[in-house]
């Protein structure tokens, strides 16, 4: 692992089972719960080739696809989310690009009790304080959450499967 930390390899980490933020590998990346939970359920799905680096790097079979995995992941937290907290709102999806140099995609859950200055602006005028600061790390606290879209993305795997096996039928 480089300098012996998981985060300076997220995705390499994550296909040698390393990265503890995985919640499930799909088609064309890792489902992962993000390493800050100031918006409880912000997760992300990191694309499974570090060379990747924009979503048109990929050939048209494979940019569908992610972008399959993008809205399986959106809507297994819309669906945790909205079970665990009333006040959630709805889920915002970014691609971005511009700090990591990988293809990933933010999956960032809004909700009502967010202060009224930003609630309805975009998550990264949050400051530094939720963006980097230790209050709002992953740890232990948020292993229901965690499992709560692991469960999600099971289930929609199940019905997709079921979807298929009925198409073919």
């Amino acid at each position: 692992m480089t300098n012996g930390d998981w985060r300076n390899d997220r995705i390499g980490s994550a296909h040698r089972g390393e990265n503890p933020t995985v919640l499930r590998r799909l088609d064309q990346g890792f489902a992962v719960i993000g390493d800050r939970q100031f918006l409880p359920g912000y997760a992300v799905l990191l694309t499974d080739d570090p060379s990747v680096t924009r979503l048109s790097d990929l050939p048209r079979a494979r940019r569908l696809a992610y972008l399959g995995d993008m809205e399986r992941l959106a809507g297994a937290v819309e669906r945790a989310c909205r079970r665990l907290d009333p006040a959630f709102r709805r889920v915002n999806i970014e691609i971005l690009g511009n700090t990591d140099p990988y293809l990933h995609a933010h999956i960032w859950p809004r909700y009502d009790w967010e202060p009224a200055d930003r609630v309805r602006m975009p998550v990264w005028l949050y400051g530094d304080e939720y963006m980097r600061g230790s209050r709002y790390g992953l740890g232990p606290r948020h292993d229901g959450l965690r499992a709560a879209i692991g469960e999600e993305l099971d289930r929609s795997a199940e019905a997709e499967a079921e979807a298929e096996a009925d198409a073919d039928a």
